[in-house]
């Protein structure tokens, strides 16, 4: 179905995202990230829609929208897995388009991918050490001894105790939970020290105990004012406890952008979103 037109005429300019609360990014900092027109098709299928956005330092923005949105999509043509059809991806003034996956990472953008994306038979130490390694320019050698790399591992081990996985450090990553898994990811992520941060569902699949220490951390980063952090997730107690800003995506279009509570009050993102009827919605 096609967004209604009531939706995309309420919804804010992108490069000014609207009801800021206390404390977040003022609106007129200069973006740290920026989609401009992107756009990709797959055949005939428009998959991201002319998504022009910004998104700037300090601030935290929660990507939702139905199954089939785009959203995942928007996240692969932003770290640089698909390349656009049209349309241009600006990092800190630098038009990063069709740079590939590692040079967009060493300019600053970290994703936490929403399936593993892990080295299964290393140890868990082993995963967080390379990613400081390669963040460091060191060269990435999986054989080299523990000595050469003392920094390196305490390092890795301060992080791990972040993620609340020291005391699994020595395991394989294969031997460990879906939960322990996705903790894993972020610490690897936490550990190359991006300038943007691309969270996409970070707590699927965890159970409710683990959930708070992946979100506890989240909170931390977007402490960091100099950080810009981008979130798609689905649990929408986890997006009203964490997002500054929400923009949603519908049919691959950007059809709304402002303030938390005021987007997902909107009858039609209770329509479009959340499959509520619209009296429902009307009374959300």
């Amino acid at each position: 179905m096609n967004a209604p037109a009531s939706f995309a005429r309420t919804a804010p300019a992108p490069s000014q995202p609207a009801g800021q609360p206390a404390g977040a990014a003022s609106s007129a900092a200069r973006p740290l990230l920026e989609t401009r027109g992107l756009t990709i098709r797959f055949g005939g299928h428009v998959a991201v829609n002319a998504v022009s956005c910004a998104f700037r330092p300090g601030e935290l923005t929660c990507i939702v929208g139905p199954n089939g949105a785009g959203k995942t999509t928007y996240f692969n043509l932003i770290s640089g897995q698909l390349p656009p059809t049209a349309g241009q991806i600006v990092l800190d003034g630098e038009d990063v388009t069709r740079l590939p996956v590692s040079h967009k990472t060493r300019r600053g953008i970290g994703r936490a991918f929403q399936l593993t994306s892990l080295f299964p038979q290393l140890s868990v130490l082993e995963n967080v050490r390379l990613a400081v390694q390669a963040r460091q320019q060191r060269g990435i050698d999986l054989f080299s001894m523990w000595s050469r790399h003392r920094d390196l591992q305490a390092q890795a081990m301060a992080i791990l105790e972040r993620v609340a996985l020291a005391g699994k450090r020595h395991l394989t990553v294969a031997s460990l939970p879906h939960g322990d898994q996705r903790k894993l990811e972020v610490g690897i992520l936490l550990a190359l020290q991006p300038r943007v941060f691309m969270f996409d569902e970070p707590t699927a699949g965890m159970s409710v105990d683990e959930v708070p220490v992946i979100l506890d951390l989240i909170r931390e980063i977007r402490q960091d004012r100099s950080k810009t952090v981008l979130l798609v997730e689905h649990k929408m107690d986890v997006v009203r406890s964490l997002a500054d800003r929400i923009i949603v995506l519908h049919n691959g279009a950007l059809v709304a952008d402002g303030d938390p509570a005021e987007v997902i009050a909107s009858p039609v993102v209770q329509q479009a979103y959340l499959g509520l009827p619209e009296e429902e919605g009307d009374h959300a």
